[in-house]
């Protein structure tokens, strides 16, 4: 079983929210596998909570399509399928479209600046093949972009898909032929972002989540040829 601790006491916020958090993390990271069962009894001791907001979590799990209800099991992980990885590509492509014109509008010399220096941390990070690192600041790159639009609710719902694209962003990066591809699409997206060329950043902005998603869909099916469509 996982190590999942958390704190009740030292938390302000509902313990069926932090519960939810904790366990999706774990789900997503794979530090609880696919067809591990929840068995809530287990869980509720090891998060130090009572099975109530256990089950809420798991409410809640279940419409993210995370776990399910299998007859005579109980509470079971899901794995991810080929249609879960292309609809949340999916959402995330439609949400940081909407989004470009405003990082367009928004963007100020010092903004350029940060990203122009997180790219010069990922040429390193590149060139040493520190992938781990290069997830990391992949991820900043993005949510740096994105932030400059300053539309709070869409990154709020961005943010709530946060985990899956880490994962599958780090599937992508791990691929060898699409890390150099990828990190060259970054140094132009900044460029294009410089010269507020809203139209060539528009089309390199989807190209670049649509290359994503196809080489983490490679990832998958080559780690896992029978693979749920």
């Amino acid at each position: 079983m996982p190590s999942l601790t958390f704190d009740p006491m030292m938390e302000s916020r509902p313990i069926r929210e932090i519960a939810y958090e904790v366990l999706k993390h774990a789900i997503v990271t794979g530090e609880i596998p696919a067809g591990e069962r929840i068995v809530e009894t287990e869980y509720a001791d090891k998060l130090h909570i009572s099975r109530t907001p256990l089950r809420e979590a798991l409410r809640k799990l279940e419409r993210d399509g995370l776990v399910e209800y299998a007859m005579r099991r109980g509470v079971v992980v899901r794995a991810f399928t080929i249609a879960d990885i292309e609809e949340i590509y999916t959402i995330r492509n439609a949400l940081e479209m909407l989004t470009i014109p405003s990082v367009v509008k928004n963007a100020t010399d010092e903004d350029i600046e940060k990203l122009e220096a997180l790219l010069v941390k990922m040429d390193k990070a590149l060139k040493e093949l520190n992938i781990e690192e290069l997830v990391i600041l992949n991820r900043q790159l993005h949510q740096n972009m994105l932030a400059i639009s300053k539309m709070s609710r869409v990154l709020r719902v961005i943010e709530s898909q946060e985990e899956y694209i880490v994962k599958f962003s780090g599937m992508s990066i791990a691929n060898d032929s699409r890390r150099e591809s990828s990190h060259h699409e970054h140094h132009e997206l900044v460029r294009l972002l410089k010269e507020r060329d809203l139209q060539a950043l528009t089309e390199l902005w989807q190209k670049h989540i649509e290359q994503s998603k196809r080489s983490c869909l490679y990832a998958v099916r080559k780690m896992r040829p029978n693979m749920i469509v």
